[in-house]
Protein backbone atom coordinates (compact mmCIF):
# COMPACT_ATOMS: atom_id res chain seq x y z
CA UNK A 1 0.00 0.00 0.00
CA UNK A 2 1.08 3.59 -0.59
CA UNK A 3 1.20 6.55 1.76
CA UNK A 4 0.95 9.98 0.17
CA UNK A 5 2.34 13.28 1.38
CA UNK A 6 2.38 16.80 -0.02
CA UNK A 7 4.85 19.13 1.65
CA UNK A 8 4.55 22.86 1.02
CA UNK A 9 3.16 22.23 -2.47
CA UNK A 10 2.44 25.22 -4.66
CA UNK A 11 1.53 25.21 -8.32
CA UNK A 12 1.34 27.95 -10.95
CA UNK A 13 -0.04 27.23 -14.44
CA UNK A 14 1.93 28.47 -17.46
CA UNK A 15 -0.46 31.41 -17.90
CA UNK A 16 0.47 32.63 -14.41
CA UNK A 17 -2.62 31.38 -12.60
CA UNK A 18 -1.75 30.18 -9.11
CA UNK A 19 -3.78 27.07 -8.28
CA UNK A 20 -2.11 25.79 -5.09
CA UNK A 21 -0.34 27.57 -2.24
CA UNK A 22 1.64 25.90 0.56
CA UNK A 23 -0.43 22.70 0.70
CA UNK A 24 0.57 20.24 3.41
CA UNK A 25 -1.40 17.01 3.33
CA UNK A 26 -0.73 13.44 4.41
CA UNK A 27 -2.94 10.50 3.43
CA UNK A 28 -2.27 7.10 4.92
CA UNK A 29 -2.97 3.73 3.29
CA UNK A 30 -6.60 2.65 3.60
CA UNK A 31 -8.05 6.11 4.23
CA UNK A 32 -11.23 7.31 2.53
CA UNK A 33 -10.74 11.01 1.87
CA UNK A 34 -13.12 13.46 0.18
CA UNK A 35 -11.79 16.75 -1.19
CA UNK A 36 -14.41 19.48 -1.44
CA UNK A 37 -14.52 23.13 -2.48
CA UNK A 38 -15.85 25.45 -5.15
CA UNK A 39 -14.75 25.23 -8.78
CA UNK A 40 -11.26 26.68 -9.05
CA UNK A 41 -10.37 25.92 -5.44
CA UNK A 42 -7.50 23.64 -6.48
CA UNK A 43 -9.06 20.20 -5.97
CA UNK A 44 -8.32 18.70 -9.39
CA UNK A 45 -4.92 20.37 -9.55
CA UNK A 46 -4.05 18.78 -6.21
CA UNK A 47 -4.98 15.21 -7.15
CA UNK A 48 -3.16 15.45 -10.49
CA UNK A 49 0.03 15.92 -8.48
CA UNK A 50 -0.47 12.51 -6.90
CA UNK A 51 0.33 10.56 -10.07
CA UNK A 52 2.66 13.03 -11.76
CA UNK A 53 0.24 14.51 -14.30
CA UNK A 54 1.30 17.83 -12.76
CA UNK A 55 4.56 18.60 -10.98
CA UNK A 56 4.76 21.14 -8.15
CA UNK A 57 6.14 24.61 -8.73
CA UNK A 58 7.13 24.63 -5.06
CA UNK A 59 7.38 21.88 -2.48
CA UNK A 60 7.37 18.16 -3.10
CA UNK A 61 5.15 15.09 -3.39
CA UNK A 62 6.14 11.85 -1.68
CA UNK A 63 5.03 8.23 -2.06
CA UNK A 64 6.01 6.12 0.94
CA UNK A 65 8.41 8.86 1.99
CA UNK A 66 10.15 9.02 -1.41
CA UNK A 67 10.14 12.24 -3.45
CA UNK A 68 8.57 11.35 -6.80
CA UNK A 69 10.00 14.30 -8.72
CA UNK A 70 12.17 12.03 -10.85
CA UNK A 71 9.64 9.28 -11.38
CA UNK A 72 7.85 8.79 -14.72
CA UNK A 73 4.09 9.21 -14.95
CA UNK A 74 3.74 5.60 -16.08
CA UNK A 75 5.41 4.39 -12.88
CA UNK A 76 3.29 6.63 -10.67
CA UNK A 77 0.09 5.58 -12.48
CA UNK A 78 0.72 2.03 -11.28
CA UNK A 79 0.29 3.36 -7.73
CA UNK A 80 -2.35 6.08 -8.19
CA UNK A 81 -5.21 5.55 -10.61
CA UNK A 82 -7.34 8.60 -11.43
CA UNK A 83 -10.88 8.48 -12.85
CA UNK A 84 -11.49 11.81 -14.59
CA UNK A 85 -14.67 13.81 -14.18
CA UNK A 86 -15.41 13.59 -17.89
CA UNK A 87 -15.34 9.93 -18.99
CA UNK A 88 -14.91 10.92 -22.64
CA UNK A 89 -11.43 12.20 -21.81
CA UNK A 90 -10.51 8.70 -20.67
CA UNK A 91 -12.38 6.22 -22.87
CA UNK A 92 -10.78 5.35 -26.20
CA UNK A 93 -11.35 1.67 -27.09
CA UNK A 94 -13.97 0.36 -29.51
CA UNK A 95 -15.16 -2.37 -27.14
CA UNK A 96 -15.97 -2.25 -23.45
CA UNK A 97 -13.91 -5.42 -22.86
CA UNK A 98 -10.83 -3.79 -24.45
CA UNK A 99 -11.31 -0.63 -22.44
CA UNK A 100 -11.20 -2.38 -19.07
CA UNK A 101 -8.38 -4.77 -20.06
CA UNK A 102 -6.05 -2.01 -21.26
CA UNK A 103 -4.92 -0.79 -17.85
CA UNK A 104 -4.02 -4.22 -16.45
CA UNK A 105 -2.18 -5.05 -19.68
CA UNK A 106 0.08 -1.99 -19.53
CA UNK A 107 0.88 -2.93 -15.93
CA UNK A 108 2.27 -6.22 -17.20
CA UNK A 109 -0.53 -8.69 -16.55
CA UNK A 110 -1.19 -11.53 -18.95
CA UNK A 111 -4.09 -11.32 -21.40
CA UNK A 112 -6.09 -13.78 -19.31
CA UNK A 113 -5.42 -11.91 -16.07
CA UNK A 114 -6.32 -8.60 -17.69
CA UNK A 115 -9.58 -9.98 -19.05
CA UNK A 116 -10.56 -11.39 -15.65
CA UNK A 117 -9.66 -8.13 -13.87
CA UNK A 118 -11.75 -6.25 -16.42
CA UNK A 119 -14.73 -8.56 -15.99
CA UNK A 120 -14.52 -8.29 -12.20
CA UNK A 121 -14.46 -4.48 -12.47
CA UNK A 122 -17.41 -4.42 -14.87
CA UNK A 123 -19.36 -6.67 -12.52
CA UNK A 124 -18.59 -4.32 -9.63
CA UNK A 125 -20.04 -1.32 -11.49
CA UNK A 126 -22.98 -3.22 -13.00
CA UNK A 127 -21.80 -3.29 -16.62
CA UNK A 128 -20.89 -6.95 -17.11
CA UNK A 129 -23.72 -7.39 -19.60
CA UNK A 130 -22.24 -4.60 -21.77
CA UNK A 131 -18.83 -6.24 -22.19
CA UNK A 132 -19.17 -6.47 -25.99
CA UNK A 133 -20.73 -3.03 -26.47
CA UNK A 134 -19.10 0.02 -28.00
CA UNK A 135 -18.45 2.42 -25.10
CA UNK A 136 -20.03 5.29 -27.01
CA UNK A 137 -23.27 3.36 -27.32
CA UNK A 138 -23.58 3.71 -23.54
CA UNK A 139 -25.28 6.73 -21.95
CA UNK A 140 -23.24 9.30 -20.05
CA UNK A 141 -23.86 7.83 -16.60
CA UNK A 142 -22.83 4.37 -17.80
CA UNK A 143 -19.71 5.75 -19.47
CA UNK A 144 -18.86 7.27 -16.08
CA UNK A 145 -19.13 3.80 -14.56
CA UNK A 146 -17.06 2.34 -17.39
CA UNK A 147 -14.27 4.86 -16.74
CA UNK A 148 -14.40 3.84 -13.07
CA UNK A 149 -14.19 0.17 -14.04
CA UNK A 150 -11.22 0.77 -16.35
CA UNK A 151 -9.18 2.20 -13.46
CA UNK A 152 -10.62 -0.21 -10.89
CA UNK A 153 -9.33 -3.11 -13.00
CA UNK A 154 -5.76 -1.85 -12.56
CA UNK A 155 -5.88 -2.58 -8.84
CA UNK A 156 -3.83 0.47 -7.92
CA UNK A 157 -3.10 1.00 -4.20
CA UNK A 158 -4.71 4.45 -4.50
CA UNK A 159 -7.97 5.15 -6.37
CA UNK A 160 -8.87 8.78 -7.11
CA UNK A 161 -12.39 9.68 -8.29
CA UNK A 162 -13.20 13.11 -9.72
CA UNK A 163 -16.92 13.88 -9.19
CA UNK A 164 -17.97 10.20 -9.35
CA UNK A 165 -21.69 10.83 -8.71
CA UNK A 166 -22.23 13.35 -11.53
CA UNK A 167 -25.00 12.09 -13.79
CA UNK A 168 -25.82 9.14 -11.52
CA UNK A 169 -29.27 8.37 -10.16
CA UNK A 170 -29.76 7.00 -6.65
CA UNK A 171 -28.98 3.47 -7.79
CA UNK A 172 -25.79 4.59 -9.50
CA UNK A 173 -24.67 6.53 -6.44
CA UNK A 174 -25.30 3.50 -4.25
CA UNK A 175 -23.20 1.40 -6.64
CA UNK A 176 -20.33 3.90 -6.48
CA UNK A 177 -20.55 3.87 -2.68
CA UNK A 178 -20.36 0.08 -2.66
CA UNK A 179 -17.31 0.12 -4.94
CA UNK A 180 -15.61 2.58 -2.59
CA UNK A 181 -16.44 0.43 0.45
CA UNK A 182 -15.16 -2.71 -1.27
CA UNK A 183 -11.90 -1.05 -2.36
CA UNK A 184 -11.32 0.39 1.12
CA UNK A 185 -12.02 -3.03 2.68
CA UNK A 186 -8.93 -4.38 0.87
CA UNK A 187 -6.75 -1.73 2.55
CA UNK A 188 -6.48 0.49 -0.52
CA UNK A 189 -6.88 4.26 -0.35
CA UNK A 190 -9.83 6.07 -1.95
CA UNK A 191 -9.77 9.81 -2.62
CA UNK A 192 -12.73 11.60 -4.20
CA UNK A 193 -13.47 15.11 -5.36
CA UNK A 194 -17.15 15.88 -4.91
CA UNK A 195 -19.71 18.67 -4.66
CA UNK A 196 -22.28 16.22 -3.24
CA UNK A 197 -22.05 16.84 0.50
CA UNK A 198 -24.50 14.09 1.40
CA UNK A 199 -22.44 11.57 -0.57
CA UNK A 200 -19.29 12.88 1.13
CA UNK A 201 -20.72 12.70 4.64
CA UNK A 202 -22.13 9.20 4.14
CA UNK A 203 -19.13 7.68 2.36
CA UNK A 204 -15.88 9.15 3.64
CA UNK A 205 -14.13 9.14 6.98
CA UNK A 206 -12.16 12.31 6.29
CA UNK A 207 -13.03 15.54 4.50
CA UNK A 208 -10.57 18.12 3.21
CA UNK A 209 -12.15 21.47 2.29
CA UNK A 210 -10.19 23.72 -0.06
CA UNK A 211 -10.48 27.36 -1.03
CA UNK A 212 -8.25 29.54 -3.22
CA UNK A 213 -5.67 26.77 -3.47
CA UNK A 214 -5.30 26.22 0.27
CA UNK A 215 -6.54 23.63 2.74
CA UNK A 216 -9.18 25.32 4.90
CA UNK A 217 -10.52 22.36 6.89
CA UNK A 218 -9.35 18.80 7.44
CA UNK A 219 -11.08 16.27 9.65
CA UNK A 220 -13.89 13.75 9.91
CA UNK A 221 -17.37 14.74 8.66
CA UNK A 222 -18.56 15.49 12.20
CA UNK A 223 -15.80 18.10 12.54
CA UNK A 224 -15.92 19.58 9.05
CA UNK A 225 -19.74 19.90 8.95
CA UNK A 226 -20.13 21.11 12.54
CA UNK A 227 -21.93 24.45 12.91
CA UNK A 228 -18.79 26.49 13.85
CA UNK A 229 -17.26 25.64 10.45
CA UNK A 230 -20.24 26.78 8.37
CA UNK A 231 -18.79 30.24 7.66
CA UNK A 232 -15.61 28.60 6.37
CA UNK A 233 -17.64 26.27 4.15
CA UNK A 234 -19.62 29.26 2.90
CA UNK A 235 -16.39 31.01 1.93
CA UNK A 236 -15.82 28.28 -0.64
CA UNK A 237 -19.51 28.16 -1.66
CA UNK A 238 -20.31 24.93 0.17
CA UNK A 239 -23.28 24.24 2.40
CA UNK A 240 -23.44 21.77 5.29
CA UNK A 241 -25.49 18.67 4.72
CA UNK A 242 -29.21 18.73 5.49
CA UNK A 243 -28.50 16.25 8.29
CA UNK A 244 -25.97 18.69 9.78
CA UNK A 245 -28.48 21.56 9.69
CA UNK A 246 -31.17 19.40 11.31
CA UNK A 247 -28.68 18.13 13.86
CA UNK A 248 -27.67 21.67 14.79
CA UNK A 249 -31.28 22.76 15.14
CA UNK A 250 -32.10 19.80 17.38
CA UNK A 251 -28.79 19.86 19.30
CA UNK A 252 -27.83 16.42 17.98
CA UNK A 253 -24.52 17.29 16.37
CA UNK A 254 -23.61 17.35 12.64
CA UNK A 255 -24.12 13.65 11.90
CA UNK A 256 -27.33 12.58 13.67
CA UNK A 257 -28.86 9.15 13.22
CA UNK A 258 -32.38 9.01 11.81
CA UNK A 259 -33.80 7.55 15.01
CA UNK A 260 -32.15 10.30 17.08
CA UNK A 261 -33.88 12.91 14.91
CA UNK A 262 -37.27 11.19 15.30
CA UNK A 263 -36.82 10.92 19.06
CA UNK A 264 -35.85 14.60 19.33
CA UNK A 265 -38.85 15.68 17.27
CA UNK A 266 -41.17 13.63 19.48
CA UNK A 267 -39.69 15.23 22.59
CA UNK A 268 -40.27 18.67 21.09
CA UNK A 269 -43.85 17.88 20.12
CA UNK A 270 -43.37 17.88 16.35
CA UNK A 271 -45.88 16.25 14.06
CA UNK A 272 -44.49 12.97 12.74
CA UNK A 273 -45.78 11.77 9.41
CA UNK A 274 -44.46 8.58 7.72
CA UNK A 275 -44.05 10.44 4.44
CA UNK A 276 -42.89 13.78 5.73
CA UNK A 277 -41.33 14.98 8.97
CA UNK A 278 -42.24 18.52 10.01
CA UNK A 279 -39.59 20.31 11.98
CA UNK A 280 -40.75 22.51 14.87
CA UNK A 281 -40.63 26.26 14.31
Amino acid sequence: MTSLRLEGVGFVYPDGTRALTDVDLAIEPGERVAIVGQNGSGKSTLVRHLNGLLRPTEGRVLHDGEDVAGRRVSALAARVGIVFQNPDRQIFAGKVRDEVAFGPRILGRSAGEAQQAGLDALTAVGLAESIDANPYDLGYSRRKLLALASVLAMGTPVLVLDEPTTGQDARGIARVQQVIADVAATGRTVIAISHDMRFVAETFGRVVAMGAGRVLLDGDPAKVFAEPTWPILASTYLEPTYAARVGARLALGPTPREQDVVDALVRQGAAIDPERTILPD
